[in-house]
């Protein structure tokens, strides 16, 4: 059993797949958790746990359920491309009252990323984790923006956070590119442990991976968390043999599907960034 931290923990977006997964790991785990979500929690609270439902475009009621917080895993918003002006409100906005929350608490935050923010690489590229953004649609734009401004809490107001640029978070791999980029449920768990027990991280990034040797990325903070992935997709390589798109966009770029969605460009791909 993990060590428990001295404060309760905020868990945002705690009634979507990852947040439930985290709220049932931690609360066995005997964690006092605090945990929100737009929509209604699908499951029995658990044990140790409490669930207020909010919404994160309301700066009053995140400033509550933060009061006291050592921690803020924030897994709440908009999850999946969808038009810009969905994507405004709880990503955008509703980041900023995450961040004003852990600014007047003296919280770390663990905020949620994506390999989105930089889906446009392509996947021959090795990335390491100050490489360019290059976010392939509004929802990998607004992540982006999330570690913007988590750089500049951490400058102006000394607020920690950890970046998590999480793959392809699911039971198990569906296809090639999720070989390269899948992240299992319990290394997720662990990450976000020791993510919140570390003594100090600063500000950094972490790639949201299993130790996949098809791994599109590289180095990144983890030493200064004291975490390293256990689980793989090698060993579903051989079942997904030929799970590909017929999509060569989507097949180029490590963002898989969102690089695709909308694509209009007519003269082939851009030359690479300077």
């Amino acid at each position: 059993m993990p060590d428990i931290p001295n404060k309760p923990v905020l868990l945002t977006g705690a009634s979507g797949a990852l947040g439930g997964v985290l709220a049932r790991d931690l609360s066995a785990a005997g964690w006092t958790l605090r945990l929100t979500d737009i929509v209604p929690f699908p499951d029995p609270v658990p044990a140790g746990a409490s669930f207020t439902r909010a919404d994160l475009n309301d700066g009053v009621a995140i400033l509550r359920l933060a009061e006291g917080c050592g921690t803020i895993l924030h897994f709440g918003g908009v999850s999946c491309e969808r038009p810009f002006e969905e994507v405004l409100g709880a990503n955008i906005r509703g980041l900023y009252h995450i961040y004003e929350a852990a600014r007047r608490e003296g919280a770390r935050v663990v905020f949620a990323s994506s390999n989105h923010s930089i889906g446009f690489h392509e996947r021959a590229d090795k990335l390491d984790a100050d490489c360019a953004f290059l976010p392939d649609g509004y929802y990998g734009l607004s992540k982006a923006y999330g570690e913007l401004m988590g750089r500049m809490y951490w400058y102006k107001h000394g607020v920690e956070s950890i970046f998590i640029r999480i793959g392809s978070c699911f039971p198990a791999p569906v296809n090639v590119r999720m070989l390269s980029t899948w992240l299992s449920y319990d290394d997720l768990t662990r990450l976000c442990v020791r993510a919140t027990l570390a003594a100090r991280v600063g500000c950094g990034v972490i790639w949201g991976a299993s130790a996949n040797q098809r791994s599109f990325w590289g180095e990144d903070a983890r030493a200064a968390l004291g975490w390293a992935p256990e689980d793989s997709a090698d060993s579903f390589a051989g079942q997904l043999a030929g799970a590909v798109s017929s999509d060569p966009v989507a097949e180029r770029y490590q963002g898989g599907d969102y690089p695709a969605m909308e694509y209009s460009r007519k003269d082939g791909p851009p030359e690479k960034l300077l």
